[in-house]
């Protein structure tokens, strides 16, 4: 369906129905979008099981549209490039380097592992 595969933006709800958990999961990773996922449960596990295996950049269990700017916000796949908010947004202007000093009076041989 042309819902179901379209990033959708407004005040709309499609409900598709599925067998078991690994069906459900199958629905939502089978489109090229990946902004969010929202799932409705009352068994923690399966809440566990649906963040870890959808293919979302924010899951909200029990919840919906809950954001702060302590919170990475983005997509998967073709749902934006990179985060917004937190930690994970700085990384974006940031270069990782490692230096080694060593402080020791002589040099010593560069061909020995430390």
């Amino acid at each position: 369906m042309r819902i179901a595969q379209e990033e959708v933006f407004g005040p709309v709800l499609s409900v598709i129905p599925f067998k078991d958990e690994e069906e459900a999961i199958s629905i939502g990773n089978d489109v090229v979008y990946g902004l969010a996922a929202g799932v409705w449960t009352q068994n923690m596990r399966r809440a566990f099981l649906m963040a870890e295996k959808l293919q979302a950049g924010t899951v909200w269990v029990n919840t919906y549209r809950a954001v702060s700017y302590l919170s990475p916000f983005g997509g998967y796949k073709r749902s934006g490039l990179g985060r917004e908010s937190g930690q994970e947004m700085i990384k974006e202007y940031l270069q990782t380097k490692s230096v080694w000093i060593s402080t020791a009076k002589e040099v010593p041989n560069p061909f020995v592992m430390r």
